[in-house]
């Protein structure tokens, strides 16, 4: 199991990589949190020179705001359907080239029938959109640390695959 420290090197690792990447390419990132409540757009932030490639982030931690601002249709918002529809909405609302969305159940409690550690992704770059699902045990910081490393891993992998295809 990591540790939260390197957890942390592992997030400014992938942000560091994120910001040569999008330097690189001119590419724009956005962001749509709930579970992480703003700790991926944090690490992005924080990034060299993420005010030229960095276009924010919106935290839709309330239900409402999900289906309201970002287009999560009626359902759960612990749900493939949802984070698809969150990168989607915060790359329109955002005018990115890119976007994660992470939606999840941190815990203790269980979410639209989700068990905590229960984590859903949403990735749109330029149009197309994946999704993963990912399924972690331990403590709320535990899966709130590994969620904000993933979603950063993702970012990282997805413009490593749009610079080998351009």
């Amino acid at each position: 199991m990591s540790t939260p420290d390197d957890l942390t090197s592992q997030a400014e690792r992938a942000s560091a990589a994120i910001a040569r990447a999008a330097m690189r390419d001119a590419r724009t990132i956005a962001v749509a949190e709930s579970l992480t409540g703003g700790k991926v757009s944090c690490h992005l932030g924080a990034a060299p020179h993420s005010s030229e490639w960095f276009q924010g982030c919106l935290v839709a931690y309330a239900s409402d705001v999900k289906h309201r601002v970002l287009g999560v249709p009626d359902g759960p918002v612990v749900s493939e359907v949802a984070a698809a529809a969150m990168a989607v909405g915060v790359a329109g609302l955002l005018d990115a080239d890119l976007a994660v969305a992470v939606t999840g159940v941190g815990g203790p409690d269980p979410q639209d029938g989700e068990p905590p550690g229960t984590v859903w992704f949403g990735l749109s770059s330029h149009g197309e959109v994946t999704t993963d699902l990912q399924r972690w045990d331990g403590e709320p910081e535990d899966i709130l640390d590994r969620t904000t490393v993933h979603a950063l891993t993702l970012l990282e992998r997805a413009l490593e695959r749009r610079a080998a295809r351009d």
